[in-house]
């Protein structure tokens, strides 16, 4: 079977696009501030793009076309398959359709698929184009999704990831009810966390098998290696407290890729700042990676994009697998956990990386990445 390649990055986060956002992260900048986009609500730490809440749709229009960019394709693209998901979607548009009934539009464009619709329209794609919610590892079950298009040889070209506002007065009042926001940050993995802190952003990939993409001389910015996927099968909102089907998940990542822990140079943690999902990512952590490799979380500098979380990370990881960097973990200044959490930026060589991410529900993902 073909090997699974990289070929397209598009990203925006509440730092800026790809390099922007590398940049300022090399900088030790975070885009989270107290915010009160809702008078009806108080001041929150947030990553928001702008001073409002972002639109959905104009947001995913931007990273569809980067990541066409930088793959250099150009529409329209009838083979293409598409994957893409939002945990939250089109959510704000409905909170704003309810409190104000005399609201104009077609309600039919804020339905759950029509990012995937969306993305079809841009690219011209007239294959399979489905959407995907999988709380806040939706972006990592779709790259996990195109991943098996292309392996078993269904399709050559894939679009994939996830894309997320949101900044929604429900959505923040909901978390706040079950304590889950931070009041001043976000510190993943410290020992004053505090909890999660909302951000705006997404990012997508247009994914490849090596024999296509050679055969086009597309640019490769990484490998994607293997996944794994698993459910606890617990509770609607902690994780099942041995870990047992995290460990499971990651173990199943490893074997697929033809990996085991010690090849593992770098882990990117989903590092929320929630006290049960850094507890549970230390023990699994030090449990599965004795030879301690770097354990990064970037939430502290992009804020937690929920569904498309986990896809922001990965295009983290392939910058920092491409500059042969190490992130410094924002917001850690006194770790709670005994694991190697860098708290400055360091040089070193990667050649595989691994990528968590969990959800409410009891949702595990793990993805590796090679060069």
């Amino acid at each position: 079977m073909d090997e699974v390649v990289i070929t397209g990055i598009g990203f925006f986060s509440a730092l800026g696009n790809l390099a922007q956002t590398w940049q300022r992260m090399v900088q030790g900048e975070s885009a989270i501030m107290p915010r009160q986009p809702f008078l009806s609500l108080p001041a929150y730490p947030l990553a928001m793009i702008e001073d409002r809440p972002h639109c959905l749709d104009r947001l995913a229009t931007k990273i569809i076309t980067q990541a066409l960019h930088s793959s250099e394709l150009t529409p329209p693209l009838p083979e293409l398959a598409i994957a893409i998901g939002s945990s939250r979607g089109f959510q704000s548009h409905w909170e704003a359709r309810i409190s104000d009934q005399t609201q104009e539009g077609l309600w039919l464009e804020h339905l759950p698929h029509h990012l995937a619709s969306l993305a079809a329209q841009i690219t011209g794609a007239t294959g399979m184009v489905t959407a995907m919610s999988a709380a806040c590892t939706t972006g990592l079950h779709t790259l996990a999704y195109g991943y098996d298009l292309i392996k078993f040889g269904h399709y050559d070209r894939v679009l994939v990831g996830a894309v997320e506002c949101p900044v929604t007065p429900l959505t923040l009042a909901t978390f706040d009810q079950i304590g889950a926001l931070a009041t001043t940050g976000c510190y993943p993995f410290d020992r004053d966390r505090e909890g999660l802190v909302l951000g705006e952003g997404g990012a997508l990939f247009i994914l490849e098998s090596l024999t296509a993409a050679q055969h086009r001389q597309a640019p490769i910015y990484g490998r994607l290696l293997g996944y794994g996927l698993t459910c606890d099968a617990y509770h609607p909102t902690a994780p099942e407290p041995t870990g047992k089907m995290a460990r499971h998940g990651i173990k199943q990542c490893l074997q697929r890729s033809g990996l085991t822990p010690s090849h593992i140079d770098l882990i990117h943690s989903h590092g929320t700042s929630t006290q049960l999902n850094d507890q549970l990512e230390f023990n699994l952590i030090s449990d599965l990676f004795p030879h301690r490799p770097p354990v990064i979380a970037t939430k502290g500098y992009t804020g937690h994009t929920l569904g498309a979380s986990g896809t922001i990370s990965v295009a983290l990881t392939l910058k920092m697998m491409e500059q042969k960097t190490v992130i410094a973990n924002a917001g850690l200044t006194n770790p709670a956990f005994d694991l190697n959490l860098p708290m400055a930026t360091e040089n070193q060589p990667l050649h595989h990386s691994l990528v968590l991410g969990f959800g409410f529900g009891g949702q595990n993902a793990a993805i590796a990445l090679g060069l």
